[in-house]
């Protein structure tokens, strides 16, 4: 019962969260990794062993991930980046028949994860509020830009000025004008959400984001607050949702105000303090799809205000000829 962490690149907590919790119910199990860089991947040179795939984005994909698995025994993947996510969902069937099962959500609900506007909609079925969108032609400053398909902060943009605005920001469909969420009134929020193979909430984590890098949080803080009800109340129950799903709201510091950012159907790259604090998605991972065990509701599992710092390392990898 082999796993695999597809896309693997920085993950290397995430990698080693899933060798030890693996390794109590399989001993003999391996977490592989897969990239299509992987000699330069600091999780593939963790992993218990790892191999090269095309592009996300390249036809050839599925088949090669498929040939792959087939020839290492892996039996799970686990997707961790956003343009991989729609096409393992399509191919989910896929997967499915060559033994292989894939922690993703359904193509319907992937598909309204990677669209900012279907996102928004789906947060007004469920009473969540979310940064009302301008028309290019109708706006107020200041305002936020994002794409409708973005990841990991790229072509974002806080204008305050309108010599800041471009013909690009105008012409381009894809980049939103959002209202602006002040920072200065609102705390940003990442929350873990583990949803069952039954599509019901398991568990939330809420993670104060303190200190951001290159989209990905570097200090944050677990924090149990009114999002934890907020969200039982209104994302209880997802048709489609499984595994981990990474959100984002923006809760004001100090009226009862909460706005809805985005919902990422993956693990997130500050997933590891969730794991740490207590709330162990990987483990009810491997016994809900190697186990076939229901998972019970885990709300009160995690350490709350546990503060995480993270830091450089670094991977040596030994006569690389490169």
């Amino acid at each position: 019962m082999n796993i695999l962490i597809s896309s693997a690149g920085r993950r290397v907590s995430l990698v080693r969260a899933f060798q030890m919790e693996l390794k109590k119910v399989y001993p003999q199990g391996k977490v592989f990794a897969s990239d299509a860089y992987p000699d330069l991947s600091a999780a593939c040179h963790v992993a218990d062993g790892y191999f090269k795939v095309p592009k996300v984005t390249h036809p050839d994909y599925p088949d090669s991930l498929i040939q792959q698995c087939k020839a290492r025994d892996i039996k799970l993947l686990v997707p961790t980046i956003d343009g991989e996510l729609l096409p393992m969902a399509i191919n989910n069937e896929l997967f499915a028949g060559k033994g292989i099962k894939a922690v993703i959500s359904s193509e319907a609900f992937v598909g309204k994860c990677r669209d900012k506007r279907q996102i928004h909609q789906f947060f007004e079925s469920r009473k969540v509020a979310f940064a009302n969108e301008y028309a290019k032609d109708d706006y107020k400053l200041p305002l936020f830009i994002k794409p409708i398909d973005g990841s990991r902060s790229i072509d974002t943009y806080v204008i305050h000025d309108k010599t800041d605005l471009t013909d690009d920001h105008f012409a381009n469909d894809k980049l939103m004008f959002l209202e602006y969420l002040d920072h200065d009134l609102y705390d940003e929020f990442t929350c873990d959400l583990y949803y069952g193979k039954d599509h019901t909430l398991k568990c939330i984590v809420p993670r104060k984001r303190l200190e951001v890098r290159d989209g990905e949080v570097y200090k944050a803080l677990t924090v149990d607050n009114a999002l934890v009800p907020y969200i039982k109340e209104r994302l209880g129950h997802i048709e489609g949702a499984v595994g981990c799903l990474t959100s984002q709201f923006f809760k004001h510091k100090t009226e009862n105000k909460i706005y809805g950012i985005e919902i990422n159907p993956r693990f997130g790259g500050g997933f590891p303090l969730s794991y740490l604090s207590g709330a162990n998605y990987p483990k009810w991972i491997i016994q809900e799809f190697f186990l076939d065990e229901s998972i019970d509701e885990q709300f009160d599992c995690w350490e709350r205000d546990l503060l995480m710092i993270r830091y450089d390392d670094e991977i040596l990898v030994h006569g690389y000829k490169g």
